[in-house]
């Protein structure tokens, strides 16, 4: 079973500049919740139960967020009409065990990873990506849990990208296994044009062991001069193959504009409180177009 997970959320933000130069990106709302408490919700809706963020300076509110506000609860609990608020704020502090702890340099992903150690000790883990938020009935990290229980692999979630996306992420070298899983036996974060194996890319989501932590100690620095995950990963892919999930799910990059923004419009199409105002001003919008 996997418990345990880390979110790395020490990034800075800056193509959403300058909505995140006092609030972190991960929580920049989604109609009325901040974008990693739906990372938190997925990663418990899939039976996790310890979760470590990784954060780094100026980030403390994330901390306070997954706390009680006293204060807050004080208040509405006074007014006596506002139960299922106050109930739904007394929960975000009770999801799971959540800890923090500081990413003192950006040295990338495979930094922020290798920060992890100590948390997770000899026992495979999940990766939640703090800029991704995933959406879907079934959550996006299960679907990789059920695929690593099936063949004990270090096991990431794939999505096919467009030729100028994938020239910014990762390119994976795989072939079918069965349904939407595939063998991955190499990949190469950022590749140039002649360097492209297939237009599928990681995606926000793995499953690792902890052998990852010995090849993060000992692979080189990588693309833009960070410690990348994904070359640690290829160790692996070259070793004995990684399991890739074609996952089902809508994703939301919030570390970009229009990611932002299409988050909130799909969201908000299906939230109870907001989709009928929503959809109605969609449509009198459209006219104006």
């Amino acid at each position: 079973m996997i418990k345990k997970a880390i979110i790395p959320a020490a990034g800075l933000g800056t193509r959403v500049l300058p909505a995140s130069k006092a609030v972190p990106k991960e929580m920049l709302p989604i109609v009325d919740k901040p974008a990693i408490q739906y990372i938190v919700e997925e990663a418990v809706s899939a039976g996790i139960t310890d979760i470590l963020i990784i954060t780094n300076r100026g980030k403390s509110v994330i901390e306070d967020h997954f706390d009680h506000s006293f204060e807050l609860e004080h208040i509405l609990n006074a007014r006596g009409n506002r139960d299922e608020v106050l109930s739904e704020l007394k929960s975000v502090a009770h999801m799971a065990n959540i800890y923090f702890i500081r990413q003192k340099e950006a040295k990338g992903l495979g930094h922020a990873v290798l920060c992890a150690k100590s948390f997770v000790k000899d026992e495979p883990f999940a990766v939640l990506y703090g800029d991704d938020v995933i959406v879907n009935k079934e959550p996006v990290i299960g679907q990789l849990i059920d695929a690593y229980k099936a063949y004990g692999k270090t096991t990431v979630g794939i999505k096919e990208v467009s030729k100028e996306q994938i020239l910014k992420y990762s390119t994976m070298k795989l072939e079918p296994l069965k349904d939407n899983l595939y063998n991955i036996t190499d990949m190469i974060e950022k590749p140039k044009p002649c360097e492209i194996f297939s237009l599928y890319s990681i995606l926000g989501r793995c499953i690792l062991t902890p052998e990852i932590f010995d090849v993060l100690e000992k692979i080189p620095y990588g693309a833009g001069g960070e410690l990348q995950l994904t070359d640690a990963m290829k160790q692996i892919a070259l070793k004995e193959g990684v399991v890739g999930v074609d996952f089902v799910g809508n994703r939301f990059d919030m570390g970009n504009k229009f990611g932002i923004l299409k988050a909130n419009i799909e969201v908000g199409l299906n939230h109870p409180e907001v989709s009928e105002e929503l959809k109605a001003y969609i449509k009198e919008i459209a006219k104006t177009i």
